[in-house]
């Protein structure tokens, strides 16, 4: 029987976090050209955090993960000054088109939300569509390593909604 999807948070010590982390270094290593992947993964692994920020979530399918997402303090080098943003939005290939990427982000703005903050950011080059769909408004675009990207941002309601 198969069992329901889940979004979870991941630990660092889950047997799935170091997939999990080369799964992020596969789609956006390029962006960190200084970092080798032992490197990014270690850091990645190191954002696992209890709550609040850092957080890495994933949503699992039969104790596999099929997608992730995260909650970081900076993710765009050339924007330390925003914070907090969405990072590392990705789910597996075949496991797309059913909705797992929108109920991510949403579990990362419940998250960021629970610790009381009241805006968030995130960048993407071509994934405007899906965030627009979920709220989120245009900030900024830039070209950022040799990428065009669009910075988008979320206002959060605190409270009750």
């Amino acid at each position: 029987m198969s069992h329901p999807l889940e979004i979870l948070r991941l630990t660092a010590d889950s047997p799935h976090a170091s997939t999990v982390a080369r799964w992020t270094y596969a789609e956006w290593g390029y962006l960190h050209p200084e970092e080798s992947a032992e490197m990014y993964c270690k850091a990645f692994i190191a954002q696992c955090g209890d709550a609040g920020v850092p957080s890495v979530f994933v949503a699992m399918h039969d104790d596999r993960p099929v997608g992730t997402a995260s909650l970081v303090e900076d993710d765009l080098s050339v924007r330390r000054e925003l914070t907090p943003w969405l990072a590392s939005v990705f789910v597996l290939p075949e496991w797309r088109g059913q909705g797992i990427a929108s109920r991510l982000v949403q579990r990362v703005e419940h998250e960021a939300r629970e610790c009381g903050m009241e805006r968030f950011y995130l960048f993407t080059p071509d994934q405007q569509a899906l965030y627009c769909r979920l709220g989120w408004q245009d900030h900024e675009s830039l070209s950022y390593r040799g990428e065009e990207v669009t910075i988008m941002t979320r206002a959060l309601t605190v409270g009750p909604t």
